[in-house]
Formats: structure tokens, C-alpha cells, sequence
């Protein structure tokens, strides 16, 4: 059961494992993405239609017939990673030995819908994945293993996300060899160490200049790619702000004491430094609101340099 890239990835090392075999693959339905709103299939239905087995994709499990349909695979064993929908008790007492769950922290910390983003954001070093048996509770189940994964000082949630559901399906086939052996051994949660980790809000990618540079770095890597990072900028001759979106980048060098946080300086070793309530903070890349990405010298001649200065030591500047 899972929806996402991160859950296929997971699929694709349990199809591996040779200790038993996947029986029907359960998805979130259909949904509209895109510009177009075209329809999209899931990465787990599309892995596992192209490997014949049966996907199902319930709105829910409320209704008896949804029980009915699982309960006729008679599973020995419920897999879950990012599924996205909550599995009653009724759902979880169907399968013979109960089910696990693949999660992307290192529990009982980070309980949630967004583990990855919420501890880059928190500044974390380390983080890891956690294989748990599921009761009612959100993330609670005892822990068969985890294994951990640094965070570098420049991961994104992107980076994060591809490397810990590698290590999910690694560590998820793991548990499963040693359910089989009769090996397993589960620690319970320490409910007085729990955090939570909620779905992200497309506003928490809007960047607040009065933080540090590095508070300011830890919010754009966990808020890439979605929601983005972003912020307002009023730019000279605008009525309105302008907003630009921040490509991922690095605390730079010490805020000018004469330049207020959030005022854009100009280029600092090839990106585009903004001041911070302590140091600049340095972007590869702005993108403004209805344009196309711009490296630091193109927004720098496209919107700070005077039109007489910018003359032919400005190119043009992209998306122009």
C-alpha cells in the first residue's frame, strides 16, 4: 500500500525479495495534476500494472465492500509507505501477521506526513527510516529497526527523499527476512520523545529575511521542491511586489550593517546575495513571478542596474 515515488521505490525492492510474493497493490485514485489537469496514475500503480499484479485504489476503507476486496487477497502481510490514507483497525486486523510500515524518520520522532522537509528544516544532521508494526495510532507501532542516513549541510528534501526510500526498501526487506525467520524483536515508542512532523502549507515556503542566513537555508533546501521557496520584493519602478521564487543556495558572507534584511546586494562569488539578519544569503537563481529562471547576472542587470549602467557589460536578461 503507497502512492508516491517514494513508494514505488520501495515496491520495486519488495517485488526483489525472494521470501514471498506481492499479491495486489494498493494506490490513492486517479488525481488531476498538472496545468492540464490531466489525469495521472500513481508510481506504485504504474510499477505494478507493469509488472501484472492487481491494483486497487479505494477511496477509503468505510465502506464494507473496500474490507471485502482485501480481505479476498487473504495477505499474509500489509507493506505501507506513504500511502496517504489512514488504515482503520478493522483494515489492519485483516492480514494474518498484521502490517509494517516503511516510514522516513527515525521514530518516535518526526511522526507525520512530512518527515523528509520537517527535519531539514529543523537543521538536523542525521536522520533514517524506520520499519514499524502499525496499530491505530499515527506512527506509534513498535519499531523493528531503523537505519540512520547523514544529512548533508546543502540536502534538499529532493536529495533526501530519493536516498532514504532506497534505503526504505533496503531496510524494509530486511525486516522482512527476519519476520520470516521468526527473528524480529519489537521495541516499543517512547511516546515522551515524539515529535510530529504535519504536512507542509504553501505558505511555510515563504522566507522571513529577519531569520539567520542559516535558519534561512535550512527552510529553502526542506521546502524544495514544493512548496518552493519564495519571497516578496519590491523592485524599483514597481507598484506592486514582486515575488521570487529562491533556487537552494548558501549562507554567504556578513550582512553589511548599513543594508536591511531582505534587501537584494547584488552578486557575491557568482550568486545573487541577499542580506539576512546576519550574514547574506546566496541563490543561484531567482525566478520571478510569470518569467523565466534567472541567474544572478541577469537579475542584477534585468532589475537593479539603471539603464544607462547597464550597457553592454549587462547581457540581457533571461526570460527578457
Amino acid at each position: 500500500m503507497g502512492t508516491p515515488a517514494f513508494a514505488a521505490t520501495i515496491l520495486a525492492h519488495v517485488l526483489r525479495w525472494e521470501g514471498g510474493r506481492v499479491v495486489g497493490v494498493y494506490a490513492q485514485p486517479d488525481r488531476p495534476c498538472g496545468r492540464g489537469l490531466e489525469c495521472r496514475p500513481p508510481d506504485t500503480k504504474v510499477l505494478a500494472l507493469a509488472h501484472g499484479l492487481p491494483v486497487f485504489q479505494p477511496v477509503n476503507f468505510k465502506t464494507p465492500e473496500s474490507r471485502a476486496e482485501l480481505a479476498a487477497l487473504a495477505p499474509d502481510l500489509l507493506l505501507v509507505a506513504a500511502y496517504g490514507l489512514i488504515l482503520p483497525q478493522a483494515v489492519l486486523d485483516i492480514p494474518r501477521l498484521g502490517a509494517v510500515n516503511a516510514h522516513a524518520s527515525l521514530l518516535p520522532r518526526y511522526r507525520g506526513a512530512a518527515p523528509i522537509q520537517r527535519a531539514i528544516m529543523a537543521g538536523e544532521s542525521v536522520t533514517g527510516v524506520s520499519i514499524m508494526r502499525m496499530d491505530a495510532g499515527m506512527d506509534t507501532g513498535d519499531v523493528l529497526l531503523t537505519r540512520e542516513l547523514a544529512i548533508g549541510p546543502d540536502d534538499t528534501a529532493a536529495d533526501l527523499h530519493d536516498a532514504l526510500a532506497e534505503l526504505g526498501g533496503r531496510a524494509l526487506a530486511e525486516a522482512l527476512d527476519l519476520l520470516a525467520a521468526g527473528r524480529a524483536v519489537r521495541a516499543p515508542q517512547d511516546a515522551a520523545r515524539a515529535t510530529y512532523a504535519p504536512k507542509l502549507r504553501k505558505e511555510e515556503g515563504q522566507v522571513d529575511w529577519t531569520r539567520t542566513a542559516a535558519e534561512i537555508h535550512n527552510q529553502v533546501r526542506g521546502a524544495h521542491p514544493w512548496p518552493g521557496a519564495y519571497f516578496f520584493w519590491q523592485a524599483p519602478g514597481r507598484r506592486k511586489p514582486l515575488r521570487l521564487a529562491l533556487a537552494p543556495g548558501r549562507p554567504g558572507g556578513p550582512r553589511p550593517l548599513d543594508a536591511a534584511p531582505g534587501t537584494i546586494l547584488g552578486e557575491e562569488d557568482g550568486m545573487l546575495a541577499i542580506a539576512c539578519a546576519d550574514r547574506t544569503y546566496l541563490t543561484p537563481a531567482v525566478t520571478p513571478e510569470g518569467r523565466k529562471r534567472m541567474n544572478a547576472t541577469a537579475f542584477v542587470c534585468g532589475y537593479l542596474c539603471e539603464p544607462p549602467a547597464a550597457g553592454a557589460a549587462c547581457p540581457p536578461p533571461a526570460g527578457a
